[in-house]
């Protein structure tokens, strides 16, 4: 069962190659900050424009700086089923807790091809699978029919629900074998999934604020809805500035400005704009992360 905060780690880059130095930083700082785990090469790692040798090296060095003290999940999904068998048995290679694998994107499967996709993968695997659905990315939704189908093999332990619908992810919660948990992949819905029976989530705002994000979901998750919800309130504002651009712009922004990164993200991707970057800096102070 994969249960609490799991970061979404960026990943750094430098003079434009991975930035070893400053990704093995960041993990060390999510570590001191108590989250439980990082998935690496994940939409906010921005695995869209690394490399397959690129895409491997972030896995191996998020496993090396995790040294056992917090579960890594490596995202090694691709709308090409061979490709994403091939990263999987590729990052198995190191001590890994765990994959993400996204619903394939532009290929528009139906909800059978989905089903044969992700079943293909979890067989290749020797770690448990946790299906990514975010159909604003990807185009396709995988249903929860089919969510509940997958949950049946043994290794697919999970999803990050990032569709948006809180309809959606309690009529899996609703039906799921114990084994199988939910993880939200919107960091505002975390505390109304972890309500109706969720697990935790995979955050981009942890990023940022590990600590909170941590404390925030260990209290949704142990009943203390009081304590959580006057979290959530102050996180809000935060997340919403770490989403007025396109995920990862504006918490790698964030990051750069907290003097974590180098200020480089690969395009298509472009540069926060001057207005974004403006809202930025104030929501990190109003926080209380810069003075």
């Amino acid at each position: 069962m994969f249960k609490g905060v799991f970061t979404a780690i960026v990943t750094p880059f430098k003079g434009g190659k991975v930035d070893e130095k400053a990704l093995r930083k960041l993990i060390e700082f999510q570590i001191e900050n108590g989250v439980s785990g990082i998935v690496a090469c994940g939409s906010t790692g921005e695995s869209a424009t690394l490399s397959f040798e690129e895409h491997i090296d972030v896995i191996r060095i998020a496993a090396e700086a995790a040294e056992g003290k917090i579960k890594v999940i490596a995202g090694t999904g691709s709308n090409n089923t061979v490709e994403a068998v091939h990263l999987a048995k590729e990052a198995e290679k190191f001590k890994i807790d765990g994959h993400l694998q996204i619903t394939p994107y532009y290929n528009k499967p139906t909800q059978e091809g989905l089903f044969l996709h992700f079943k293909t993968v979890a067989a290749s695997c020797s770690k448990p699978v946790i299906l990514y659905n975010v159909p604003t990315r990807t185009a396709v939704n995988i249903l929860p029919e089919t969510v509940l189908r997958l949950a049946e093999i043994d290794n697919i332990t999970g999803i990050k629900e990032a569709s948006g619908s809180l309809e959606q992810a309690t009529a899996i919660l609703r039906k799921a074998p114990d084994k199988f948990c939910v993880l939200s992949g919107d960091d505002a819905l975390t505390l109304p999934i972890i309500a109706v029976g969720g697990h935790g989530v995979i955050s981009t705002v942890s990023n940022v604020a590990p600590k909170d994000m941590s404390l925030m979901t260990d209290y949704a998750l142990k009943g203390d809805l009081k304590s959580a919800r006057k979290l959530n309130f102050k996180l809000l504002p935060l997340i919403h500035a770490m989403f007025i651009e396109t995920n990862p712009i504006p918490v790698k922004k964030a990051l750069n400005i907290m003097g974590f990164i180098e200020n480089e993200i690969r395009l298509p991707l472009s540069e926060a704009s001057g207005g974004s970057i403006d809202k930025i800096k104030t929501a990190l102070k109003e926080y209380g992360i810069l003075q």
